[in-house]
């Protein structure tokens, strides 16, 4: 019996690598990834710049084989099985191509024909809020208002799993938060979602789980609240002073970008300790900010080089 929570998954991605050119030159982008989509959830994955999120992608999409590796799509092979995948499958990329000489019901109109299924037109038109669009081209409609034109045509078919490339570039806030919510209400009628973005509050708000990649490899899995537990929190304000090395919890201090911050396994305590030490020696602490860790804290360090590790005691030489 198969007790792998992932064979019962919408996605199932098993030590995918993908390899561009060949002997010296060759370059991997994707470094033995493993993933699931599970049945009716959400999922959010993550990239810093170069992460290899792209290349991971176009394999789960078909448009490309892994070099090395399993994937799986709804329990078919993604190359072999496109065309059955493809009818259950609504996917929105980064850039649609539709043509700008159709109007907005003109491309939702032909993008039907291509559907086994499709939901009504007209449905789609009120749905991404596009009535008043509908009979205008498609090159004289704004980035957002392609983004959402783009959005009904990968929502047209009601498709079981969606696969959503930065669903909300180039929308503005209160459309975006529209599009949260059509993504919720896939989710309620029990479609998988996989979401790229940039946005970590889009991911904190919609995902279920989230799969943070860096440099080809997944780094970080689970909750926003799993992701950051155990983190260091950061207290940092304007300027550069030379704090105590006995602060209570400080594990690191760094002077960056006009501000010092410091890193505590105690955030309340290490405030305390701090106000006190700045009261004591008359020093003021200008734009003072403390924060419990974040996904955006934990994120920002892995794009920086520094993978975040679970916050520990103050280490000897960590202070200036």
């Amino acid at each position: 019996m198969n007790n792998d929570p992932g064979s019962k998954a919408a996605i199932r991605v098993r030590g995918l690598r993908r390899t561009y050119g060949h002997g010296p030159d060759a370059y991997e982008a994707v470094r033995g990834v493993d993933l699931d989509v599970p049945t009716g959830t959400i999922v959010a994955l993550l990239g810093t710049n170069g992460a290899g999120k792209t290349s991971t992608l176009e394999v789960i999409e078909g448009l490309a084989p892994a070099t090395n590796g399993e994937v799986s799509v709804l329990g078919l092979d993604p190359i072999a099985s496109r065309a059955e995948i493809r009818r259950r499958t609504g996917v929105l990329l980064q850039r649609s191509g539709f043509s700008g000489d159709l109007t907005v019901r003109e491309t939702l109109r032909q993008w039907s024909g291509t559907l086994t299924k499709p939901r009504p037109v007209d449905e789609m038109l009120a749905m991404l809020s596009l009535e008043h669009k509908a009979d205008v081209r498609m090159s004289a409609l704004s980035g957002g208002e392609t983004r959402r034109v783009d959005l009904a045509s990968a929502l047209m078919g009601d498709p079981e799993l969606v696969i959503l490339d930065e669903p909300t570039t180039g929308l503005d806030p209160e459309s975006r938060r529209e599009v949260w919510r059509l993504v919720e209400d896939l989710r309620e009628r029990g479609a998988s979602v996989l979401v790229t973005t940039h946005y970590l509050e889009e991911a904190e708000t919609l995902a279920d789980r989230l799969e943070i990649m860096h440099a080809g490899e997944i780094v970080r899995s689970g909750t926003p609240t799993e992701i950051a537990e155990g983190h260091p929190s950061t207290i940092s304000f304007a300027g550069a002073l030379e704090v105590p090395n006995d602060l209570a919890g400080v594990t690191r201090v760094a002077f960056e970008h006009g501000r010092t911050t410091l890193e505590t396994a105690a955030l309340q305590r290490s405030v305390t300790d701090l106000m006190v030490w700045a009261a004591h020696n008359d020093v003021a602490l200008d734009d003072f900010d403390a924060r419990s860790p974040s996904l955006e804290s934990v994120f920002l360090a892995i794009a920086d080089g520094r993978t975040p590790e679970p916050a520990t005691s103050l280490a000897e030489g960590s202070v200036r």
